[in-house]
């Protein structure tokens, strides 16, 4: 009933398939008793005669599936070629069909896709959970659980490994297909999946100076990481630094800010957020450490993007009463047929896209003032605000006799989140939910202005949200919150799973994965934790949308509150909010 809805589609449009891995059929002469050739010898002959291709070896696996796919194709066969010199699959007789699997490995989720490899279609697709969640919330707890126990780098990479392995196999049933039908892996991840994913100790990322093992493309065959898929090769596509990963890399090659001239901003929002900022003429990156708030950890009635969790919300202005949509539901709250529509999942809690949206609507409603504070005379407007110790808390979901009935959450999901209980809990959002939030987006904030200094720009073109929460964030709520510097809002766009867009890009066409494999050697990278403005930057963006901005484009679609005086906010004046 709750398991994780992983919303992850790509975009291929403008795509030329031209797939490293290509089918070659040949028909072999008999042998005849005295000649000395083996079957390998001649296979690699009518490959030179019929295909022109001079010099090709073979994989293990391939040279041991040779003799028996010769026999029973009588004497004709069809090869995978590995870039023109290495046979990687061999099937009897005429196969016209092979299939590759992107992977994009995050660390909360991990999503894959099927494609045909020689017409480019997409045959199926995947998702899960990264079962690694269970070793910690974050990538730096995991890297923790290494460093505190001997050996825990082979745990978590065979949980990643075995999670592979399953989704594969779930991918090629889903289409119809057998395993040994896919001929190649490419998969993209942060540097510490991207480690852990090829057995390489990630604790170097975890401590100064954040070294990489390696930050080139690495190949090698699927069955080396576990997966069981004996003529797949494996690609994974280049990290760019410590905390800058080949997830980036495949975001870069899907959206392509290098190939224009617009000054393009392109942010994956995640625990980790990373961000690139260029076009044609350089591109820089850096990593923003946004924490798990976002994704609905650290929130009193946060949780995953799952049936029941609210994802949409909107506030009036003049009453203080809200409305919400629950994943799982198509209509809203204040709809009739709600209750019977939700009844079975519930209202369970608040994921990432529903905790920025309240936030942002309690801002315009007058809830909470610039500073983020939850205005304790909004009371007098509304009972949905209520005291909580020394603060305020807004009830945004009754579910209890009386809304003074409020107590915090006793249970949590599977990753740590707190999830109230639906017999007698209230969903509120707290005082330090509201700093929670603002600690990420100061962060996302600061590292994306430190790019645009590095660049010499005061603004962008365009801004690009990549990822899973990155596309369900609207735009203006984006902005109304601070996440991203002020722009036209016009321009703010979501890309969808851009890092599993790069990642498909480069199974298809073997020039994509010769483009990334070299811009991203051409990326300069800025380390946020030894830049002094990061600081400067992150407090400044504390306020709502930002302390001293007055996000002016913003402002022209959306009537932002009036700023208040020091003397008039709460708690040093009885007046009411306007």
């Amino acid at each position: 009933m709750h398991r994780p809805v992983v919303r992850k589609a790509i975009n291929l449009d403008g795509l030329m398939v031209d797939p490293i891995v290509r089918l070659h059929y040949v028909e072999l002469p008999p042998l005849e008793l005295g000649e000395d050739q083996s079957d390998l010898r001649l296979v690699q002959e009518a490959l030179r005669d019929d295909w022109g291709l001079a010099t090709v070896g073979i994989t293990l696996p391939a040279l041991v599936a040779l003799q028996p796919a010769i026999a029973e194709g009588k004497r004709s066969v069809t090869l995978a070629v590995h870039s023109g010199s290495r046979i990687t699959g061999v099937w009897p007789g005429l196969v016209d069909a092979i299939y590759g699997v992107a992977v994009d490995v995050g660390s909360t989720t991990v999503a894959g896709h099927l494609c045909e490899l020689t017409s480019g279609d997409v045959v199926a697709s995947a998702g899960r959970m990264n079962p690694q969640i269970r070793f910690g919330e974050d990538l730096m707890s995991r890297v923790s659980y290494v460093m505190m126990n001997p050996g825990g780098e082979k745990e978590l990479t065979a949980t990643i490994r075995s999670a592979l392995d399953e989704l594969v196999g779930e991918l090629v049933e889903a289409a119809g297909v057998g395993r040994d039908d896919v001929v190649d892996v490419v998969f993209v991840g942060n540097p510490i999946m991207h480690h852990l994913v090829l057995g390489i100790d990630p604790t170097p990322l975890g401590v100064a100076p954040f070294a990489l093992a390696t930050d080139l493309p690495v190949d090698a065959m699927a069955a080396d990481v576990g997966i069981d898929a004996r003529f797949a090769t494996l690609h994974a596509l280049p990290c760019i630094a410590g905390h800058v990963g080949a997830d980036t890399a495949g975001a870069i090659l899907a959206e392509g800010p290098h190939r224009g001239d617009d000054m393009v901003l392109l942010i994956d929002v995640g625990t980790n957020a990373e961000i690139v900022l260029g076009n044609r003429h350089g591109l820089l990156a850096a990593s923003s450490p946004t924490g798990p708030a976002f994704e609905g950890a650290q929130i009193s009635c946060g949780q995953r993007a799952t049936a029941g969790a609210i994802e949409r919300v909107r506030i009036d202005p003049a009453t203080l009463e809200p409305r919400f949509r629950v994943i799982g539901a198509e209509m809203w709250s204040d709809e009739p047929g709600f209750a019977e529509v939700t009844a079975r999942t519930g209202v369970t809690g608040i994921c990432g896209s529903g905790i920025i949206e309240v936030i942002g609507e309690m801002f315009l409603a007058g809830i909470i003032d610039h500073e983020g504070s939850i205005r304790g005379e909004a009371a007098e407007r509304s009972p949905r605000i209520v005291a909580d110790g020394r603060t305020y808390s807004y009830v945004l979901h009754q579910r209890s006799a009386s809304a003074a009935d409020i107590s915090e959450p006793d249970s949590f999901d599977a990753g740590g989140s707190a999830v109230s209980d639906e017999a007698g809990h209230d969903l509120r959002i707290t005082q330090n939910d509201v700093r929670a939030i603002q600690l990420a987006k100061g962060a996302l904030y600061a590292g994306c202005r430190l790019l645009m200094e590095h660049a010499g720009v005061e603004t962008v073109d365009e801004v690009r949200l990549a990822g899973a929460f990155g596309s369900h964030i609207e735009p203006v709520y984006a902005l109304l919150l601070g996440l991203i510097p002020d722009c036209d809002p016009g321009r703010v766009r979501a890309v969808g799973n851009a890092a599993g867009s790069g990642a498909a890009r480069a199974l298809l066409s073997a020039d994509a994965r010769a483009e990334i494999a070299r811009v991203a050697r051409q990326v300069t990278k800025i380390e946020t934790a030894i830049e002094p403005r990061f600081q400067e930057h992150f407090v400044e963006a504390m306020g709502i949308p930002h302390a001293t901005d007055p996000y002016s484009q913003l402002a022209t679609v959306v009537q932002l509150p009036t700023r208040q005086a020091a003397a008039e906010r709460p708690g040093r004046s009885r007046r009411r909010p306007r």
